[in-house]
């Protein structure tokens, strides 16, 4: 017979194996801490991109509508900070994506350029950073360097890693690529960048960014949200209804991971995307991702916020340029937008 103290040290062990075994049966299900796939939220980005007037393809340093490449950081931050605020106060945005490419961030306008990404952060919005090949020949769907393209996010990451505000689209519209190479780099990504943490990297879906489900489905690219491009001029006519199947089958079963961080209809020729037009393909197309983007909980980033000579723009320049402000182009644009982003009244029967 056992004394007292040994039963007492029996049910200690026994109770610490019991414990370690049920730690070890956890990890198995879901993975250590480190490895565990964060809990994502789509629903968090409501933004617009800020663009250059070129489209941002460029074979040189992108500059945004409204600023100039020989504005210092000072003078860039100005800018930045009011054009920042005026989408907030505008559109409710709280997310702008921007472009970098080698010819920004590599050389000596990346000292200006940064203001844009500190000035959006200081006044609290997410900023994502995403990466645009060149133009005229380069403009192929393909990496233009990588000689140059992997010194661009070594030194993005390291200027922003810590910015928990930043996130980072490794690649915009891959279309070079077959599915199966672009998952193959994003995941070269995300290995090279590891301390990145996964629930701050936007991967793009592929192709034209025109589906997310081939990334959605790769294993190594788990804990990433994923961004998808949707336009009405892929179609010459589509009704409401074919529009949502469209968007649907592009999304499959990944909504609760997916961002869409371009999608666009022309602002500035006057459509009212308030009411229903059934023979007008734009509006069809913007009720119904708007609607999609609602029902499936979806962030989405309207093309564009900002581009100076785009129709699709949703806002416009006004004042003095070197303390500029913005104005809506389009009321019900603007309309549709906070509508797909969970805020106002529908304004579909």
């Amino acid at each position: 017979m056992r004394k007292p103290h040994a039963r007492r040290t029996a049910r200690l062990r026994t109770a610490l194996v019991a414990l370690l075994l049920a730690g070890a049966g956890s990890t198995t299900l879901t993975g250590s801490p480190a490895q565990a796939a964060p809990r994502l939220d789509p629903t968090q980005f409501k933004g617009v991109n800020w663009a250059d007037p070129r489209d941002n393809f460029a074979d040189d340093p992108v500059v945004l509508s409204g600023l100039s490449l020989s504005d210092t950081y000072a003078q860039t931050y100005t800018k930045a900070s009011r054009v920042i605020s005026a989408f907030r106060a505008n559109l409710g945005a709280n997310t702008v994506r921007l472009p970098i490419n080698p010819y920004t961030v590599n050389g000596a306008y990346w000292k200006s350029y940064r203001a844009v990404v500190d000035a959006a952060s200081a006044k609290g919005f997410k900023v994502i950073l995403s990466y645009w090949e060149g133009t005229g020949p380069r403009k192929d769907g393909f990496i233009d360097d990588e000689a140059t393209y992997w010194p661009m996010w070594d030194t993005v990451v390291k200027a922003y890693k810590n910015d928990r505000r930043v996130y980072f689209e490794p690649m915009n519209e891959p279309h070079g690529y077959t599915d199966t190479e672009w998952a193959d780099i994003a995941a070269k990504w995300l290995d090279t960048y590891s301390s990145v943490p996964r629930d701050r990297v936007f991967v793009s879906g592929a192709g034209y960014n025109d589906h997310v489900t081939s990334v959605c489905a790769d294993p190594r690219l788990k804990g990433t949200y994923l961004s998808l491009h949707h336009y009405g001029f892929w179609k010459e006519y589509a009704t409401y209804d074919q529009w949502v199947a469209d968007l649907k089958v592009r999304i499959g079963d990944c909504a609760n991971r997916t961002v869409a961080d371009e999608f666009g209809a022309h602002m500035t020729t006057g459509l009212d995307y308030n009411k229903p037009m059934p023979d007008n393909n734009f509006v069809n197309f913007m009720q119904a991702v708007t609607d999609t983007f609602r029902e499936l909980k979806m962030g989405s980033v309207y093309w564009p916020g900002l581009r100076t000579g785009d129709t699709y723009s949703l806002q416009k320049l006004v004042g003095d340029p070197a303390r500029p402000w913005l104005e809506t182009t389009n009321q019900s644009g603007a309309d549709r937008l906070a509508w797909g982003w969970g805020r106002g009244k529908p304004v579909r029967p």
